[in-house]
């Protein structure tokens, strides 16, 4: 009795003192919620560095391209950005520029070398709307990576208080049980089960908060390099027509 007085007269006390007092159930949910709680502050914290190191060198890329004079520039100079959303559109396009010139019998590592003739450096509207369709595919498929494990977040988001609340009510449940089957009605008997079973609502909570937090700041960021994507691969299909497009 002065040992369980000891351990619920602190907050961490209290809290050891509920996981002791609670069914074997609730345990496993306290357990299971712990273990979730590292999987999903791993994934923040990976998550948080690759879309700062994403959007960084995006801004590096963006400034690069509108440096250049002509959109495939860089692409040519073999200047990469691996990290950045928007150069993997932008090579992607590239390479779908080099390849509509390439039937043609133009090399395009020598658009700027002065031996191919200003007829094979031009696209049909046809082939623009190819480049832009693999620009286009691109940005889906980028923004699906940069989404990649947030259903994760999501689901933790939802699912910790529910588990929660599910540890509680069922703990709730043996202990009134319990008091029947005794016959106490005292708030001794029925007290230290009450206070295993609303620990697991305190865990389920602890682990949903910052998921939440994390979750909207990250969808933030996704939606920031999402919108930048777009914009970029207008702005490249508008520079590739301007220097490619073929007059009709």
């Amino acid at each position: 009795m002065v040992e369980n007085m000891l351990l619920s007269s602190s907050p961490i006390g209290g809290v050891f003192f509920a996981f002791h007092e609670s069914n074997v159930a609730g345990k496993l949910i306290v357990c299971l919620l712990f273990v979730g709680s590292i999987f999903v502050w791993s994934i923040m914290v990976t998550k948080f560095h690759q879309l700062r190191y994403a959007r960084l060198l995006s801004r590096r890329f963006l400034m690069a391209f509108r440096k250049e004079a002509h959109p495939v520039s860089l692409f040519l100079k073999r200047e990469k950005y691996p990290e950045s959303p928007l150069y993997k559109v932008y090579e992607h396009g590239s390479v779908a520029i080099g390849g509509e010139l390439d039937p043609q019998g133009a090399n395009p590592d020598e658009l700027f070398m002065g031996g191919v003739s200003a007829s094979l450096q031009k696209l049909t509207p046809i082939q623009l709307e190819a480049v832009r369709n693999a620009t286009e595919r691109t940005v889906a498929d980028e923004a699906l990576l940069l989404e990649n494990n947030m259903g994760i977040l999501a689901t933790a988001v939802t699912a910790s208080p529910l588990l929660g609340l599910l540890g509680t009510v069922w703990g709730v449940m043996e202990a009134f049980g319990a008091m029947a089957v005794a016959g106490s009605a005292t708030l001794s008997a029925v007290a230290p089960g009450i206070a295993g079973a609303l620990l697991t609502t305190v865990v389920g909570l602890l682990v949903a908060l910052p998921s939440a937090i994390g979750y909207n700041l990250l969808m933030n960021r996704i939606r920031e390099l999402h919108v930048m994507m777009d914009n970029f691969a207008q702005e490249f299909i508008s520079e590739t027509q301007r220097n490619f497009l073929r007059d009709t």
